[in-house]
């Protein structure tokens, strides 16, 4: 059982890793390869998402196995609804901070709530897609 818990902790991590690539590559390349604003604005907060699933499926589950995926689902999605209402608080520091580039990614710059619609849809994608949730699941004949 233990190689099967590294097996799955090694595969989160590179989804963990793969995500971002994806997300900074879609913020990057995004309009000039012609992309709707729909799909980079947003398609961007939807791995923003499950980058953040991954990470706390990866760090809980190097913790403890016994929190599910639809645990860690919910989890993330609390946090996600805390980033995102964070930006309603302003500091002077803060929103510089918020300026630059690392700021930018991480914390945003202005609340929406379709952020969250898409940090939801994110969090989803990613519970269906760990591997621990196919581990989980009852094999089908």
């Amino acid at each position: 059982m233990h190689r099967i818990t590294e097996h799955i902790q090694i595969q989160r991590f590179t989804a963990f890793l793969l995500t971002i690539v994806s997300g900074l590559t879609l913020r990057r390349f995004g309009y000039s390869i012609d992309l709707p604003f729909v799909v980079v604005k947003y398609g961007g907060s939807l791995l923003w998402g499950s980058m953040l699933y991954f990470l706390l499926a990866f760090a809980v589950g190097g913790l403890s196995a016994r929190i599910r995926p639809a645990g860690i689902a919910i989890i993330a999605f609390a946090i996600a609804i805390c980033v995102e209402l964070f930006r309603l608080y302003h500091t002077p520091w803060l929103d510089a901070f918020r300026l630059t580039t690392a700021g930018a990614l991480l914390l945003g710059r202005i609340f929406s709530l379709w952020n969250i619609v898409a940090y939801a849809f994110g969090i989803a994608a990613a519970c269906a897609l760990d591997p621990a949730c196919r581990l989980l699941s009852p094999s089908k004949p």
